[in-house]
């Protein structure tokens, strides 16, 4: 077994659903609609916040006068209708290594800065959520992403200290919440692609989850990352 005495925790949008594209997508409409400049750049700042940390990163750049609460509900309802005519897209490669590492006996876990409560349904729709030990939303602590928080709880959730523990992430924020909680990052850029800082912080930056899935079966375990 290649990851003996390992667990691997997800991020969710960005590396089982292909959701950050579209979220994006539907801001940026909300953008055209209302003029607003410069939408789409803010947005991906806010990647892999939760929904607190999205409020202050908006607020900063626009002002506290900007109609947050209006815009988002214009944005998630594009978001919703999208998912109910079309569905949610799972990313390449999700099904098989989730396959491999339930076959693996690997506990798996799930770290995400959306709120709970449409994080398990999103994962029941697409027939995932019974691969998952533990599942964790960003609505469940108070400091989001790029703060360890998540990531420390699930490793306490899953009984397994952070060094034993790799984080499947796409976002910039993800890998330093990771990195900050000691466990062993491996990136799958989605949106952004990794600079030398994610490359620095990660043990590994694959193209998609099967090359992740390939990784563990042929690298096997690095034993965690040097001390600086």
């Amino acid at each position: 077994m290649a990851i003996k005495n390992k667990v691997v925790i997800f991020d969710m949008d960005g590396i089982i659903f292909d959701s950050e594209r579209l979220i994006l997508d539907c801001w940026e409409k909300v953008g055209e609609k209302y003029q607003i400049a410069n939408i789409r750049e803010v947005c991906i700042d806010c990647t892999g916040t939760n929904s607190v940390k999205t409020r202050e990163i908006i607020y900063a750049y626009y002002g506290e006068s900007f109609a947050y609460d209006k815009y988002r509900k214009e944005a998630d309802e594009l978001f919703k209708e999208y998912v109910r005519t079309k569905g949610l897209p799972v990313k390449k490669g999700v099904r098989e290594l989730l396959q491999y590492l339930q076959a693996e006996r690997i506990p798996i876990g799930l770290a995400s800065s959306t709120r709970l409560a449409i994080v398990e349904e999103e994962l029941r729709q697409a027939g995932l959520y019974d691969y998952f030990q533990v599942v964790m939303g960003g609505d469940q602590l108070k400091r989001s992403k790029p703060e360890p928080d998540i990531y420390l709880l699930t490793c306490e959730k899953m009984g397994i200290l952070p060094e034993c523990a790799y984080a499947i992430e796409d976002s910039y924020n993800g890998i330093r919440s990771a990195y900050s909680a000691g466990m062993m990052p491996i990136m799958v850029p989605d949106i952004l692609q990794a600079d030398d800082e994610m490359k620095e912080k990660s043990v590994a930056v694959l193209q998609d989850l099967l090359q992740v899935k390939q990784y563990f079966q042929e690298e096997g375990c690095p034993g965690g990352r040097e001390s600086d």
